[in-house]
């Protein structure tokens, strides 16, 4: 018997192209729900004065509506590629799993630490980053406020790397939610780990509530997204 998800992966192939779209559209907007619901959950636990809590506006929630149909082109461009041979996906599972997954943790790490530089440093940014940024202080939406050039610039990144190499199912998978993780918990505002933990090495080389925040308070640090390596390599990490 085929594991669940090479099962629904492979049925994908029998749906219209109507229904992909809705289901690729539900898959992200759900996503979307459970940031919002976690992180205004994580949010309120640590936050005695509930009124500090921030609200979205109107145009935070029409730029995550935004965000949401440009993740689903996304989505959509990622299985028509599969689906025509240029994306190879590895369905077995093996050690092969853990291996993909530090590959994809890292490479997008750093594929997004460089994008993310170069957007800071160059006309890009008043063009189309400074619209994220405007968010001194993050709440989880922000993940979403994003520029349309900026969605479609990180998923092109996300697609490319699939192309090149034949990852695991599972590990793509596993990595998917990592992202997600780790997006919430770089704009929650706030930083839920107690002091004592992020002192530990591990924390100290992932990027924490804390190190994303400190980049949304000062452009000129922090640029990775999952890791403190490469900004640490290059110069740009901050003083916490």
């Amino acid at each position: 018997m085929k594991p669940f998800m090479t099962s629904l992966l492979h049925h994908l192939r029998d749906l219209s192209v109507p229904a992909l779209w809705a289901l690729f559209l539900a898959e992200n907007l759900f996503i979307t729900g459970i940031v919002l619901v976690a992180g205004r959950w994580i949010i309120s636990y640590h936050q005695e004065d509930q009124s500090e809590v921030s609200h979205n506006s109107k145009r935070d929630w029409q730029l995550c509506l935004l965000t949401n149909v440009l993740n689903t082109v996304v989505t959509y461009a990622g299985f028509w590629l599969w689906k025509h041979d240029f994306i190879a996906i590895e369905e077995s599972l093996s050690w092969k799993v853990l291996s993909d997954f530090v590959i994809l943790f890292l490479a997008m790490d750093f594929l997004m630490y460089v994008f993310h530089y170069v957007i800071h440093k160059t006309k890009l940014y008043n063009a189309v980053h400074s619209l994220h940024h405007e968010a001194v202080n993050p709440k989880p939406i922000d993940l979403f406020v994003l520029h349309p050039v900026e969605t479609l610039a990180f998923g092109g990144l996300w697609l490319l790397l699939l192309m090149v190499y034949s990852f695991s199912l599972a590990a793509i998978v596993l990595y998917l939610i990592v992202n997600v993780v780790f997006g919430l918990t770089g704009h929650l505002g706030m930083e839920p780990l107690p002091k004592a933990w992020r002192k530990k090495v591990i924390f100290e080389y992932l990027g924490t509530s804390s190190f994303h925040h400190d980049h949304h308070k000062n452009l000129e640090v922090n640029f990775g997204f999952y890791t403190s390596i490469w900004d640490r390599l290059f110069g740009t990490l901050g003083k916490s």
